[in-house]
């Protein structure tokens, strides 16, 4: 029994120490929002440890290391925080050919703050049935999300060819369906845009290089 027990406090030693190795890198390399979550990963380990252990020289270190972990976890997020404040903080995450894992819910609910109740997007192709789709995916989760979303603005293009009235259709239906939940959908179309932008009214603003529509199209005809 107490072999087990001591084979599990390795192993969260082992854990730990390696989460707070990788949080090191990443604050070297300033990378530090990714730092901040695997210190607060690697702390949460090691209290384990000290919590499980009898050891009590051990206990002393591992005091000493947390203690350390967090003060400069601490010193990050107020660093975050602050170029949050003063617009300074960017973060980029690049989408490689074929990659799974990046949903809308993935890549935007850390900033769909509960405080979040107004959305602008400024994507020209939101134009075909797929692309329309993968709007309406956005709108879902923005109902769904912690934040009260009352209206979301589109800033979109003219579909060019003979799909315009599918396209209009398709944005009022949404548009209709969104009303059900209390949300108002304003859209408007520009034939001079070209920047691709997800503003919310917490202050952050999202550019994607290809909008919403970073999803392979289907190989057949959607439904």
């Amino acid at each position: 029994m107490s072999r087990a027990g001591g084979d599990g406090t390795a192993a969260l030693e082992r854990a730990g120490a390696e989460t707070v190795r990788r949080a090191v890198e990443l604050d070297l390399a300033s990378r530090f929002q990714e730092s901040l979550v695997c210190y607060q990963e690697g702390i949460d380990l090691l209290l384990q440890v000290v919590k499980a252990t009898k050891d009590e020289g051990k206990k002393h270190h591992y005091r000493q290391k947390i203690s350390e972990y967090m003060t400069r976890a601490e010193d990050i997020k107020k660093h975050v925080e602050k170029e949050k404040q003063d617009g300074k903080y960017h973060k980029q995450i690049k989408i490689e050919d074929n990659a799974t894992g990046f949903s809308y819910e993935k890549l935007f609910q850390e900033y769909l703050t509960e405080i979040v109740s107004e959305v602008w997007v400024e994507d020209p192709y939101v134009r075909s049935v797929y692309q329309l789709y993968n709007f309406l995916r956005f709108c879902e989760m923005l109902v769904k999300g912690p934040c009260k979303v009352k209206t979301i603005h589109l800033l979109t293009s003219y579909d060019e060819g003979s799909g315009r009235t599918q396209q209009i259709n398709g944005l009022e239906e949404i548009q209709q369906s969104l009303r059900n939940y209390g949300v108002t959908l304003n859209f408007e179309f520009s034939s001079s845009i070209h920047d691709r932008e997800i503003r919310f009214n917490n202050g952050w603003m999202i550019k994607i290089g290809r909008g919403l529509d970073y999803f392979k199209k289907p190989k057949v005809r959607m439904l």
